[in-house]
């Protein structure tokens, strides 16, 4: 059984930083490739940042050039570093891993950025 939990969520001030980290844990396994997603109110869920283990990355086009997701495999750690975040970036955010042929989800943290 895989869990994941997110941590790193909380309240900035526009233009400011935060750091989400998932972390996985349970049984052995090896994560090919993770990402983040995020939902804000009254809004459908939305793709932030995807990175693989052969090294591919890619970000929703509004948040290219102030996010950067990276993973650390050997420690089952995937984080997202954001800067310079805006009001419109307030969500809350959800990791997800593939892991083994199976996908998990984090419960996900919320992030609220204040104008």
């Amino acid at each position: 059984q895989v869990h994941l939990e997110e941590s790193g969520g909380g309240l900035v001030q526009s233009g400011g930083s935060l750091k989400l980290s998932c972390v996985a844990t349970g049984s052995a396994f090896n994560i090919v490739d993770a990402s983040w997603y995020r939902e804000a109110p009254g809004k459908r869920g939305e793709f932030v940042a995807i990175t693989t283990r052969d090294g591919f990355t890619n970000y929703t086009e509004s948040v290219k050039g102030r996010f950067t997701i990276s993973a650390d495999y050997a420690k089952n750690t995937v984080s997202l570093q954001m800067n310079d975040l805006k009001p419109e970036d307030t969500a809350h955010y959800s990791c997800n891993v593939a892991i083994n042929g199976e996908v998990y989800w984090g419960r996900g943290a919320q992030v609220t950025v204040s104008s």
